[in-house]
Order: C-alpha cells, then sequence, then structure tokens
C-alpha cells in the first residue's frame, strides 16, 4: 500500500501521522524528512520509482511518498499512477493556493503554468506575455530571474516571488523586473506573474484559461477578405503558449484574431498611420499585442524567437529572415501569382517545405431589382509553409 501525503508546513492529520507511524519506507524530500522523526528507513525523492519498487518487489509493507503542497496539483501522483501504481492521496494546501492567499489576491482567473525545465521557459514566458494573472511553480532553471529576462524587453509585468511557502522562512516579495534578474532568491516555490495595468472583466464560469472566442475571421475594415482570414489562422494554429509574430502587420487584423485565440503576439509596422489604427483595434478587441514600429527585416533583430510567423508585407528579404528563425509554420500572403514560385523556391533553401493556395472570394450581392448575384473580390495567393524535417 503506498499513501501519498501532502505538506505545507502545517500540523500533519491524524490520518497523516498514523500512516507515517505504519510506513515501512517514506520518500520525500531530504528537507522535510529532516523535519520529521521517522522509524522507517527513507529515500530521496530523487530516487522514487527506484525506491518503491524495491520496497514492492520485497513485500516490506506500507509506504509514504511526502509531497509539496496538494501532490494531485502538478504533483507526484500523476508520475505514479503513469508508472502503473494507484496510492491514497491525503493532500496539503497547494502552493498556489498559499501563494495567492499571501500575495491577497483571488485567483480563480489566474492561470497556472508548471514548466520541467529550461526548455518549457520559453512556453511559459509566452503564456505571462497573453494573460494578465499567471502562477509560475518554480523549476530548476526556470524560476522568477529568468522569466524576468525573458519578460522585460517588450512585456511589462509585476512579479510577486514567493519563497518557501509553509516553510520556517515563508517570504512573500513585490519585485520589479530589473530587482528579479539580480537579486539572490533562496528557495522560491511559485512565481505570481500580474499586467498591473489589466482591467478585470465580468467574472467568468471557468477558471484558468478562458474559452476561445464566440466568433473569429472578424469582418474588419480593409484588408484581405475574412474567409481567407480564416484559412490564415487555420494554418497559423495559434494556441497559448506560442508566439506569433505579424510581420508587415497593418491595422493588425491577424495579431488580434491570434491574441484572441490565446497566443502572445509581436506585430511589426513600419508605418505610423497604420501603428495608430492597429492600436485603436487593440484597445478595442481587449487583447494583448506588443508593437514593434520598424522597417523588416532590421526590426525583427532583437525580437525573441517566434512559433509562428505571418507576413503580411515585405519582399523575398523579410520572409527568409523570419525562416531564419526557425518557427514551427510561416505563413505570407501574396498579391500576385508570379511570387509564388519564388518565395516557395527561397523557403526552400531555408529548410521549408511549402504549398501555395490561390484563395478568391465569391459574395452574394443584392441588386436593386431584388436579383442576387454573385460579386469575386480580388484573388490573394497563400504560401504555407513547415520544416522540412518536420514533414
Amino acid at each position: 500500500m503506498i499513501t501519498v501525503v501532502g505538506w505545507d508546513g502545517s500540523e500533519l492529520s491524524a490520518k497523516a501521522v498514523g500512516k507515517l507511524r505504519e510506513a515501512r519506507l517514506v520518500v520525500g524530500p531530504d528537507a522535510v524528512l529532516g523535519q520529521l522523526r521517522l522509524n522507517a528507513a527513507t529515500a530521496a525523492d530523487g530516487e522514487l520509482l527506484e525506491a518503491l519498487d524495491d520496497h514492492l518487489e520485497h513485500g516490506e509493507g506500507p509506504a509514504v511518498v511526502l509531497a509539496p503542497g496538494d501532490p494531485g496539483f502538478f504533483g507526484v501522483v500523476r508520475r505514479l499512477r503513469a508508472h502503473g501504481l494507484k496510492p491514497e492521496v491525503l493532500p496539503a494546501t497547494s502552493l498556489v493556493t498559499r501563494a495567492f492567499a499571501c500575495a491577497g489576491l483571488n485567483w480563480e482567473d489566474a492561470l497556472i503554468v508548471a514548466p520541467s525545465g529550461p526548455r518549457q521557459l520559453n512556453r511559459a514566458v509566452n503564456a505571462c506575455r497573453a494573460h494578465p494573472k499567471v502562477a509560475l511553480l518554480v523549476a530548476p532553471g526556470v524560476g522568477p530571474g529568468e522569466l524576468a529576462r525573458e519578460l522585460a524587453p517588450t512585456t511589462p509585468r509585476a512579479l510577486i516571488v514567493c519563497e518557501d511557502l509553509g516553510g520556517p522562512d515563508e517570504r512573500v516579495t513585490h519585485s520589479r523586473m530589473g530587482e528579479a534578474t539580480t537579486r539572490p532568491w533562496k528557495d522560491p516555490d511559485v512565481v505570481l506573474v500580474i499586467d498591473p495595468l489589466h482591467q478585470p472583466k465580468e467574472p467568468s464560469w471557468v477558471a484558468g484559461a478562458q474559452p476561445g472566442p464566440s466568433e473569429w475571421a472578424l469582418p474588419f475594415e480593409g484588408g484581405m477578405p475574412p474567409e481567407a482570414r480564416a484559412y490564415v489562422l487555420a494554418k497559423l494554429g495559434p494556441r497559448l503558449g506560442d508566439l506569433v509574430w505579424d510581420v508587415g502587420a497593418g491595422t493588425g487584423q491577424i495579431a488580434v484574431e491570434c491574441a484572441r485565440l490565446g497566443a502572445a503576439v509581436v506585430a511589426v509596422e513600419r508605418d505610423e498611420e497604420r501603428c495608430a489604427r492597429l492600436r485603436a483595434n487593440v484597445l478595442e478587441h481587449g487583447v494583448k499585442v506588443a508593437l514593434t514600429r520598424g522597417q523588416a527585416p532590421p526590426a525583427l533583430e532583437p525580437l525573441p524567437d517566434p512559433d509562428a510567423v505571418f507576413v503580411g508585407g515585405g519582399g523575398l528579404d523579410v520572409i527568409v529572415a523570419c525562416a531564419a528563425r526557425g518557427p514551427r509554420v510561416l505563413v505570407c500572403v501574396l498579391r500576385k501569382v508570379e511570387q509564388v514560385a519564388a518565395v516557395l523556391g527561397r523557403l526552400r533553401e531555408q529548410g521549408y517545405r511549402g504549398e501555395g493556395t490561390q484563395i478568391q472570394v465569391s459574395k452574394l450581392v443584392l441588386d436593386p431589382d431584388g436579383s442576387h448575384r454573385l460579386a469575386a473580390s480580388d484573388p490573394v495567393f497563400v504560401v504555407h509553409a513547415t520544416p522540412a524535417h518536420a514533414a
């Protein structure tokens, strides 16, 4: 029998104490094991599965796994069940609950991210760019310093760093971005990432990430037809955790749509008047879009690497510069069919495999005599490319 006991620094329940007294093996963090008087054999949590397998093989009686907070919330329960074990679980207060309580904040509208290591740092950062309230469970290589360094250039956020929650050195610090990158932190557990400019909307019926928009391919004034934009969005596949570049963004139609679908977005546009209209569209739809005013390709150099790129304006040099940053997908819109072969050729040189599609929209129009006819718009040519090695 394996019992998982949550530990939050408070006094253990009578049932948890009983399980520990009966246990022949207790597995947990050294810092926690050191605070308890145990008669059972112990093992560090880094040896969790090996220690349990050996214990169960020899039939040596009950075992207890000690875990921080609620072990069913991004915790050890998932790992045990994936290994074929079905433990009894006695939870404690989760670290996220304690973090928001210590900060005096509600958290039903918060997004919770738990990167397992540096490889997932970018996805966590993109979630913080796109969402106004995020709790990050700290992992090796993913803490307040790393988070602040990635966010600082384009995304101002307030950080609340929670250290040693439930322990003797519990501390909650409201930190500026620059301070977070230089300050030595002692055993941080959770970082709350808050957009101080965000105006909360009406309370939602669902916690965490909100449902997707009720409509997309919106009827913006000007730009490409909504039907063509729907195809572009389908190929871009913007999602929570992604960073999307909208290069030659114009009035920000693609940028706004991607942000509404949960992605972090950087719009690049050189024209001042279009930038003003882009800002107005962003405000009207209540989304977050980072605007970089400048000429691509140079304006792209300081930007973080994208997951997906839409090129709405610019020449072959812009498309090549975007492909060189290695996005999982690149989509561009061309006005002339003669451009398609050249773009596909240059993308192929960059290690991408692409295809081209012509989209022409014909809409029903009501004539004065009451009859209907089809009115065709000018065609657009959409090139969609993905890395050849991923095909």
